[in-house]
């Protein structure tokens, strides 16, 4: 069977090529234009072919091969999610989903987790209302032990669950609730609108993740309950997408899940829409919240309904656009908002159509909600925009493309697909009902759905500001945990493995062993200069028709004037807001009918134009770009707007825990006034200060500065150079003085800092050093000894503080990267009665990193690396990051291979010294974002008693303050 895209999508590429054709043939030399066009038009079709085939015990598999890297993905969907729970065991889907995890029978205990990434994979898992998947992408040599693996999770794994392993995993699940929900700004809401939207006991009243209170009651009985009623083969699709032979891996995929039991029949559920007699609007005081958020839920139809497509394009419409009437009226007229957003969401048995604004600070939401009606209003008397219903079907051929651009991506939508829709190819399906969807379709749906109707209301507003909410909103109810100070009542660990006798099979189930190891080949990389500094960079790939490219002035903030940083900012937000002779909503448009996307963006040191388009829409992409840079439009009413949306966004991160922590630390690190000890964005103050004519002196300078251009897809050398020729001539000529900064004397090694966050859930922990730049000869060996560290959840900080002890969802460490000294950060968010344990945990295995990391480490790390580097160019931005490498840190085109044989060669003793100069425990500093009231006492008993108290800006606050 043939998954035929080209097929599906002939009418629009016909359409869509002819006047991209005539364009070209504008733009230059009328021959070179000409062959351009022939050899774009004669590109081949795109198409996806797979195999499906059912198992006797009714699972059903999908095989599709891709041998353009040496690795494989393996997808496997189980139909069920929270839909399938019943109320006072709400989050069970997903809290199964985390015990599948952990043993089996067959598969040593944690194998599932840490074997995997130090294979040189990733793997992961995740639920959602109506189903769970699980999936992997290793190199090819680790198949076999997938198959392994994977069919052990789905067919023998219940019998090695423990009481212990249980109360475990059910910390482990609370901490990602608290992290992801309760210490997060507006994190309840969709508890509320569920609550309020769907009637009690609806499968959908409830959120995936649960109620912290329902996940501790679970019991083992439950546990096996749920597995034995959902989790047979009979209720899954296993999809595997890669480097494999269709009939040996029919035959390995017979082997190893052919035994699994098939499970009772799952009845389907039928769709259970909901209605609402009338509009209940509510309120809530949200703790980490700076600003107030209105939304508006209107209950709509389940998937696969005819008019699911519809309601999609009536979001974009809506909302989605500058041009859209709810944009025009809230952001640009009555400026409540900086932005504003819609989405339909339609799930196996309800949908929901959500407008959200996020308004600026002090905004009543009685206002907001008065402009939406008037926005609305305007939508029905002037109807649909006929370009943005083109230019939305334009943009759906790219999105398609990137779904299916890397074996993950294709796995997880054959299998989701199939189990969901019982088709492997609905994605091509979806697309062409997307494609045919008509003004008059959509004015239909609106008008069914939301025009007039009864909807839930939320008003989420900061602590304090009720007065904002809309007027006659009823006070919601939320459950909210208490934070605690203790910690040993809840102290965990894996316990005993079960008592069991395995289940029989006719077939060893033993770990197979390895296949043959890849052969690792960087992509061919070309590179050209196009004058004085300007420099031009690919890679061509022609798997799929699509580009991506983008432009990257060294510029950054480190061109900011110190009291007005978040100049560059502004300049990057100004330059989407239109040209000399396009309105930003025109802009947005011509970018959007031809399919393509841009986006620009500004860093510490540098402002990046980022770009994809199908690539017979380069060069018209490109031109637009052109038109940006060559002619921005610089107006005062959209720079106002701008600013003030940033000052918003400025604003909304205050409350933030990780943005507190992260800038706390920089700060300490690097100084206030260094572009890397600051956020980019800048502070309310630099941005107030910042006026029109910065923004113009500033892109000047970003003119004058060295260029990097880097393009990776279906387009060949030649092509592009010509293309990025016109960029290259609007560069000026001019020298410019770069500031030079010194970074801060490090005078904070091994202080402890701490940043109260009142009725913090979790304590946010950033711990590290300065390090070297990334051009250093140190810098990769560094990399190489912190692998074991913190390098995923095989690596150490995770395999104790989430596996072994419970207290955190996530614990990493990492290197940042750049020409300028680095950093050295262990990040983690740990729930807060676990504050101080976490941080005597963290130093004791810094202590000890050194001292224990001996030749089986460091083994363990050159498999880690190595077999990873076989996944390190598959995507299209996979190889835009080399190049990046490249051009930017000056390495060789082989720069990949030269690293792997230098890691191959590094002995033991380098290791060791590398962590002792510069992961050394002494070295570190400390900073700590949490509950002052429960937290400060024991992050003060870890320190001595020599506690720094900062603000949430990263200034100190009275000691007496932390005495109190």
């Amino acid at each position: 069977m043939k998954l035929r895209a080209c097929t599906a999508l002939a009418t629009i590429l016909t359409l869509a090529i002819a006047p991209a054709t005539v364009a070209a043939q504008q733009a230059g030399p009328a021959e070179a234009q000409t062959s351009v066009a022939e050899e774009v038009a004669a590109a081949p079709e795109f198409e996806i072919e797979f195999e499906k085939f059912t198992l006797e015990n009714g699972l059903e598999v999908i095989l599709q091969v891709d041998r353009s890297d040496p690795i494989v993905a393996f997808s496997t969907v189980v139909h069920v999610g929270s839909n399938r729970e019943r109320p006072g065991r709400t989050g069970f889907a997903h809290f199964f989903e985390h015990m599948a995890f952990n043993d089996s029978e067959n598969v040593p205990r944690g194998w599932n987790r840490k074997a995997i990434p130090d294979w040189g994979g990733s793997r992961n898992g995740g639920t959602w209302s109506d189903g769970t998947i699980y999936y992997e992408v290793v190199p090819k040599d680790a198949v076999d032990k997938i198959l392994w693996i994977d069919s052990d999770r789905l067919g023998y794994m219940i019998n090695t669950v423990t009481e212990a392993a249980l109360e475990r995993e059910k910390q482990v699940v609370k901490n990602e609730k608290r992290e992801r929900v309760d210490n997060q700004p507006y994190g309840y809401t969709q508890e509320v609108i569920r609550k309020a939207l769907y009637p009690e006991g609806h499968p959908y009243s409830w959120t995936v993740i649960g109620q912290l209170p329902d996940l501790q009651a679970a019991t083992l009985d439950d546990l096996k309950e749920f597995y034995t009623e959902y989790y047979g083969a009979g209720n899954a699709t296993l999809a595997i997408v890669g480097d494999i032979d269709i009939e040996e891996m029919k035959q390995k995929v017979q082997r190893w899940f052919g035994e699994i039991r098939r499970g009772p029949d799952v009845e389907p559920l039928t769709p259970m829409p909901v209605s609402l007699e009338e509009t209940k609007s509510f309120w809530f005081e949200d703790n980490f919240a700076t600003l107030p958020e209105l939304r508006l839920t209107f209950p709509t139809v389940a998937s696969y309904d005819e008019d699911e497509q519809s309601l999609n394009v009536l979001a974009r419409l809506i909302a989605g656009t500058k041009n859209s009437p709810l944009y025009r009226e809230i952001v640009e007229e009555q400026a409540l908002a900086p932005d504003v957003s819609a989405y339909n969401n339609s799930m196996e048995l309800a949908g929901e159509f959500v407008f959200r604004v996020r308004a600026k600070s002090g905004t009543d939401l009685d206002a907001v909600k008065t402009a939406l009606d008037t926005a609305l209003t305007d939508f029905e008397e002037n109807g649909v925009n006929e370009l943005d219903l083109q230019r939305i079907k334009a943009e759906q051929e790219t999105i398609l493309y990137n779904e299916l651009s890397t074996v993950l991506g294709k796995a997880n939508q054959l299998a989701t697909d199939n189990e969901f829709a019982g088709d492997p190819a609905n994605s091509i399906r979806t697309a062409e009902l997307l494609r045919a969807v008509t003004a008059e379709d959509v004015m239909r749906v609106y008008e069914t759905y939301i025009k007039d109707k009864p909807s839930i209301i939320t008003s989420f507003v900061p602590q304090g500001e009720t007065a904002l909410a809309l007027e006659g909103a009823e006070q919601a109810e939320v459950w909210i945990e208490d934070v605690r100070s203790d910690v040993a009542s809840e102290e965990v660990s894996q316990g005993e493995e079960a008592d069991y006798e395995k289940t029989p099979s006719q077939y060893d189930r033993s770990e197979p062993p390895f296949g043959e190891v890849p052969l690792i080949e960087m992509p061919e990389v070309w590179q050209a200069s196009l004058g004085e500094g300007a420099e031009l960079f690919g890679i061509e790939n022609d798997e799929l028709p699509l580009v991506t490219f983008d432009i990257v002035f060294d510029a950054g903030s480190w061109l900011d004037p110190q009291d007005k940083v978040g100049t560059a900012n502004l300049v990057a937000e100004m330059l989407n807001e239109g040209t000399a002779t396009k309105t930003p909503a025109e802009l947005e448009q011509a970018i959007g009918l031809l399919g393509s996307g841009v986006s620009i963006s500004a860093g510490a040191t540098s402002v990046t134009i980022s770009a994809t388009s199908l690539a017979r829409n380069f060069e018209e992409t490109l031109a637009l770009i052109e038109e940006m840079i060559s002619s921005p439009r610089w107006d005062a009413e959209d720079f106002e707007r701008e600013k003030s949306a940033a000052l918003t966004t400025i604003r909304d991160r205050q409350a933030n825990p990780q943005y507190i922590a992260a800038g706390a630390f920089a700060q300490l690190i690097y100084g206030a006034n260094h572009p890397q000890g600051r956020f980019s964005i800048g502070t309310e103050e630099s941005v107030s200060a910042i006026e029109l004519d910065d923004l113009k002196s500033y892109f000047d300078q970003m003119l004058a500065s060295d260029v990097r251009m880097h393009i990776a897809g279906d387009v060949w050398q030649a092509r592009a150079e010509a293309a990025f020729a016109g960029v290259a001539d609007l560069l000026s000529n001019e020298d410019i003085a770069r500031p030079e900064y010194q970074v801060a004397e490090q005078d904070d090694e091994g202080k402890v800092y701490f940043i109260d966050v009142p009725g913090s859930k979790q304590s946010v922990l950033n711990i590290g050093k300065l390090i070297v730049p990334t051009t250093d000869p140190d810098y990769k060996p560094i990399d190489f000894a912190n692998e074991k560290l913190g390098g995923g959840i095989s690596g150490d900080l995770a395999q104790v503080l989430r596996i072994e002890k419970g207290y955190t969802y996530g614990a990493y460490s990492y290197l940042s990267d750049g020409t300028e000294p680095q950093t050295f950060r262990i990040g983690t968010s740990v729930r807060a009665n676990a504050t101080g344990a976490s941080l005597d945990v963290i130093r004791e295995m810094l202590q000890d990193y050194g001292p224990s990391f001996d030749n089986d480490a460091v083994e363990l790390t050159r498999q880690k690396v190595v077999k990873a580097n076989t996944r390190a160019f598959e995507s299209l931005n996979a190889k835009l990051g080399i190049l990046h490498e490249i051009s930017e840190y000056d390495r060789p085109v082989d720069f990949v291979e030269q690293e792997q044989q230098a890691l191959l060669s590094m002995p033991l003793e380098e290791y060791q010294r590398v962590i002792s100069e510069y992961l050394a425990e002494p070295q570190m500093t400390w900073v700590i974002v949490g509950d002052g009231e429960t937290q400060l006492e024991p992050v003060a008993e870890f320190a001595g008693g020599d506690v720094n108290v900062l603000d949430i800006h990263g200034q100190p606050v009275e000691q007496a303050a932390a005495d109190e």
